[in-house]
């Protein structure tokens, strides 16, 4: 049953006041009685409306520089009455507790003064103990009582209120689902703070989630849990499905590889690059990412570590492509784009990405920290006689970069500053290479003077002689195995040279 409850009186107690006047305007029309403290207190006696001092109510002031303002049993009493409890009655009755049927709270920003970097003492003390305590308190007693646990449930409760002053169990029980939400993810982020490097425990809580068409596939429900908002703006397009941030989570995690680099373009299709390339403009860059796989680029999700220009613009729009990504557009560019009336294009913001990554496994989450290693040319270990050229220590980064994006197995093949091909997620390294070594010719790209990077060691020296006979002249690889010297000796009798970069890059 709907159970209506009618709000006479209410405590407001918030850090963010942002939409809270045309709130306390609307409660005292309908004459509810309003009890505050603090910042809050002086807000609405500012608005010239009527408000009691929750100090007057239990006759104590607020003590310990504030730590202690609404920690009293007149307060919670107010609140955690059940008003069809007879004991309860007759004991509020008896102590002049007044009963609370509205509680508004806005926490301290605990989370936002952490990735602020503030100092530990400022951290402390942006853990909000009467606050919690009022949603926790008020949202078990949602049949009687209406918590707004935040800023983001003040919009409901003003919509509410421009109907009437009244509230159905319905709306009680939402708000108290709210505020148990709150209260938790609250929760969970002052223990992240005290556990960073210490008990291994999985307690992750994101509270803003998007309900996706479906998952991996129709049959299957999907949903993203984070902001996007914070890490795109969405300028065109139909919703991200949940492959698409599949590949947009890939793209962006390779792209920030590159991002200082000189104009570079990635094509991405289930995950890892089909086309990859550096050039001097964003137009080179594309139209050689292109050249790579034009077959796979179809439907693909493009990315920009430079503005996307007209020029580029008007290449761009003559593929199919899901999703384009980049630091922002020309104007006119844009207008070109949005000419495909489901093309997704965002522009992509500079937010740092999570350096934690986990999955679920078995009965239970995995959890590493992201592979935040990116070598350069002074990684670089050379093993062999031959030493490669300045172009080809180019080429071996470019390579090696996308080598720790792409699913293994993986063999990545390259020259130029271009991807010409790469061998993914192949039981075998043999295989990867093939695979890598056909697609490259079948796309008529000569691998005389190419390079190859792969993303573990070789264990014996076939990969090697086989990139040997295909052209390759320089190699990148982690090193490590107990077999390491055939693949060395093979390297110095044919005139290849190879480094070693001492980290295995796998991705599964």
């Amino acid at each position: 049953m709907a159970n209506k409850k009618r709000i006479k009186s209410a405590l407001i107690s918030v850090f963010d006041k942002d939409g809270l006047g045309a709130i306390v305007e609307k409660l005292h029309q309908y004459g509810v009685k309003i009890y505050s403290t603090g910042g809050t207190q002086d807000f609405i006696e500012k608005l010239n409306i009527p408000v009691e001092r929750v100090e007057d109510l239990t006759s104590y002031p607020s003590i310990l520089g504030g730590r202690v303002k609404t920690l009293h049993p007149k307060v919670f009493g107010g609140i955690l009455n059940r008003r069809e409890n007879k004991t309860d009655q007759e004991q509020i009755a008896e102590y002049e507790i007044p009963e609370l049927d509205l509680v508004i709270v806005d926490l301290y920003p605990f989370e936002k003064t952490v990735a602020s970097g503030a100092s530990h003492e400022d951290i402390i003390e942006k853990i909000d103990i009467g606050g919690i305590s009022l949603i926790r308190a008020a949202a078990k007693n949602y049949d009687d009582v209406v918590i707004i646990p935040s800023v983001d449930q003040y919009a409901t409760l003003l919509e509410i209120l421009n109907a009437s002053a009244e509230t159905t169990t319905e709306q009680r029980k939402a708000f108290a689902r709210d505020a148990f939400n709150v209260s938790s993810h609250y929760d969970s982020q002052i223990f992240k703070y005290f556990n960073q490097n210490s008990t291994p425990v999985f307690k992750e809580s994101i509270v803003k989630s998007k309900t996706l068409r479906y998952g991996e596939n129709p049959h299957q429900t999907g949903t993203f849990y984070g902001d996007l908002d914070a890490m795109f703006d969405i300028l065109h397009g139909k919703e991200l499905s949940y492959n698409n941030l599949l590949d947009v989570d890939a793209a962006v995690n390779l792209m920030e590889d590159f991002k200082n680099d000189e104009p570079t373009f990635g094509i991405l299709k289930h995950n890892n690059a089909c086309g990859f390339a550096t050039r001097k403009t964003i137009k080179e860059a594309y139209l050689a990412a292109l050249a790579g796989d034009p077959v796979s680029a179809f439907g693909g999700i493009l990315i920009s570590n430079k503005t996307i220009d007209t020029e580029t613009a008007r290449e761009v729009n003559e593929l199919f492509c899901e999703v384009i990504i980049a630091p922002g557009y020309d104007a006119t560019a844009l207008e070109i784009l949005k000419e495909k009336k489901n093309r997704v294009i965002l522009v992509q913001k500079p937010v740092a990405l999570p350096k934690k990554q986990f999955r679920t496994a078995l009965n239970g989450v995995l959890e590493q920290d992201r592979d935040l290693i990116t070598e350069s040319v002074s990684n670089f270990e050379s093993r062999t006689k031959t030493v490669p050229t300045e172009s080809e220590k180019m080429d071996l980064v470019f390579a090696n970069k996308l080598v720790k994006h792409t699913k293994s197995n993986t063999i990545v093949l390259a020259k130029n500053g271009q991807l010409l091909a790469s061998g993914t997620g192949q039981t075998s390294r043999v295989d990867a290479l093939r695979q890598a070594i056909h697609k490259a010719q079948s796309f008529n790209f000569d691998l005389k003077g190419a390079v190859m990077a792969s993303d573990a060691f070789f264990p014996f020296p076939d990969c090697v002689e086989i990139a040997k006979n295909a052209g390759i002249t320089a190699v990148v690889q982690p090193g490590g195995s107990v077999k390491d010297q055939l693949s060395i000796d093979y390297c110095n009798d044919n005139g290849l040279s190879m480094v070693f970069t001492g980290n295995r890059h796998f991705k599964h």
